[in-house]
């Protein structure tokens, strides 16, 4: 439907991942709101998370970069390029890492989100070992 808008694809195509949708399948959908929205960090951060779930690391990277390039203090962002940083070798994980625990300390609300979101990420990828270490970096 060429008359909704990205927003409306945005909050259609997340209603459709909390109900449990695989991430390839959405995938598609994220990709259209990252091309209608392209400065929209929160799209780019979910299209980097659905292909880090999806075993596709490089994608995750490329979008990644881009959710933290628009959001720099976004700590989802920055989670997921540490992850798709560790999945695909790069150096320099620790300063995103850093920040990331920097601010979910300082905010509960940011730090209960993204508990939700590494419970989650292991409950559709049980025994995820670049989020695990990750979430112990963040956490312990």
């Amino acid at each position: 439907m060429p008359t909704e808008t990205a927003d409306s694809l945005f909050q259609a195509a997340l209603a459709r991942y909390q109900a449990g949708e695989s991430a390839e399948t959405l995938i598609p959908a994220f990709i259209e709101v990252c091309d209608r929205a392209q400065k929209s960090s929160p799209a780019w951060t979910c299209l980097a998370w659905l292909y880090l779930l999806a075993d596709k690391p490089n994608q995750a990277l490329k979008a990644a970069q881009k959710a933290v390039k628009l959001s720099p203090e976004d700590p989802q962002a920055r989670i997921n390029l540490a992850i798709a940083m560790l999945e695909t070798g790069q150096k320099g994980v620790r300063p995103h890492v850093e920040l990331a625990q920097h601010i979910v300390m300082g905010i509960a609300e940011m730090r209960e989100e993204v508990e939700g979101n590494f419970a989650d990420g292991l409950k559709r990828k049980p025994d995820w070992k670049s989020l695990i270490r990750v979430q112990n970096w963040i956490f312990d």
